[in-house]
Parts: structure tokens; sequence; C-alpha cells
């Protein structure tokens, strides 16, 4: 079982409760955001992402999303049962940043092989989610950073469970930047078969901490039981389970 702290919020006094490793905490009386650690007011942006399905509506949704799509089983709407439906508000940090990757490397797909050089330049609000040994697919979820207001604890659910950060400012920004690297470096085998060298700049522009509202559903379909996770904003998807084909079944 997970021990909860508390301190006291700097602002109105109230009670803050947190779990062993969150950095950076908000208050569920008043919306304050402080550095843990520190007790030092927040300095960055804090932004809500607004849920706009009720509990009974996640039922459709979800029900919509199994008829749809291949792999499916034909009876997969009719024959499953959902069984919990959770509103979480997630951590993320939005980092905004241009990088800006050269390269050399071999192109061997013809003979004799050629040495190529190349450039590959990029803007990102890349997102990361702020919260360790999470199995979130942050790289399929589209933060819809429009729809974002400034924190404000009144617009959320009394039943759902905001987490906070266990990650800071500075950490999310190095994970974005070992990402892009990562998907730069894939970027250019798509150009070259054998990098040789290869350097990334990063113009680090503003960083936005959020809370974003996402579903976390769970249905049986005979007898065993999978997971969903819906976006509370847009009503889709981000990731399914899927019961796997049953062929040669009638």
């Amino acid at each position: 079982m997970s021990i909860v702290q508390e301190i006291r919020c700097s602002n109105c006094g109230a009670p803050m409760t947190f779990n062993p490793g969150e950095i950076v905490a908000t208050c569920r009386y008043c919306g304050f955001t402080q550095v843990i650690e520190t007790g030092q007011a927040f300095v960055f942006e804090h932004s809500l992402i607004v849920n706009e399905y009720k509990p009974e509506q996640i039922d459709d949704l979800t029900r919509n999303w199994m008829r749809g799509g291949f792999l499916k089983p034909g009876d997969m709407a009719r024959a499953s049962r959902i069984v919990e439906k959770n509103l979480m508000y997630l951590p993320f940090w939005s980092i905004h940043l241009t990088a800006t990757s050269t390269y050399k490397g071999v192109f061997e797909r013809i003979t004799p092989p050629v040495v190529k050089d190349g450039k590959i330049e990029k803007e990102y609000n890349w997102l990361v989610l702020g919260r360790k040994a999470t199995d979130f697919p942050t790289r399929e979820y589209e933060v819809p950073l429009e729809g974002k207001i400034p924190y404000d604890f009144k617009k959320i659910e009394g039943f759902a469970k905001v987490l906070n950060s266990e990650i800071e400012k500075d950490d999310a920004l190095e994970i974005a930047k070992q990402e892009i690297e990562g998907l730069h470096r894939f970027l250019s085998q798509q150009d070259v078969d054998k990098i040789i060298e290869m350097k990334t700049d990063f113009d680090v522009g503003d960083s936005v901490y959020l809370h974003a509202p996402i579903w976390f559903i769970v249905y049986e379909y005979k007898k065993e039981r999978y997971h969903i996770m819906l976006d509370g904003t847009t009503g889709a998807v981000i990731k399914g389970d899927i019961p796997p084909a049953k062929f040669g079944v009638l």
C-alpha cells in the first residue's frame, strides 16, 4: 500500500496530499501549485484540458469504438460488458523546441556505396508524461493544446483523480531531447543505411505543465478483461486492447 504524505498549501493553508516520488503538487481547494521539495510556488504555466464527457456517455463512446475497425470480433460491442470507467487527470510537460540534426552516413542500396550528408530540422510541442514507470502511449496522444485553460480546480469532477508530476521541468526537457534524437536518427535512416556521425542542436522555447483528462476503461469479453484509454476532451480512443482473433472457430 502506498504511503500518502501531507503538507500545507502555501496559499490557503489547506492540506495537500501527495504520494512518495511526486515533485509537483496542486492544492485541490484553491488550485495553487508548488514544488514539494522546496515548497516554492510553481513558476511555469500550469494549464488544464477540460473533460467533455460524463460517465454515462463513456459507454456509448466505447461501444462505438468496438463496432468499427479491423480485427475486432463481430459481436464485440454486443457481447462485452464495461466493468470499470475511471477518469484521471494525468500530468504532462509540453515543451516547445526546435531540433536541428546534421548527419553523415553511407547509402549502401547502390553499388558502389555513396557517402551522404543530410539535415533534419523540425519544430515540436513535445509531450512528456510526468509519471515514472507508467505505460501510457504518449506518442499516440495528441493533446489538444488549443483547448487548454489556466488550471482551475473547480473544473475538475469530484469523482476524478488528479495525479501529480514525479519529474521536474529540467528532467522532462532531457527526456524530450533524448526522444527527439532517437526520432531524428530513425528519420535519417530513411536516407542512409549506416550513420557515421550525427549531431542534434536544440533551440528550447516555453514549457507548459498541464493536466489532461484520460478515461481508463476496463471491459470484459468472453470472461477475459481488456483495457481502453480514452481522451476525455475529444472522445477518441488513444489505445484499446482488442481480443485475439479465433481463427477456424464458427
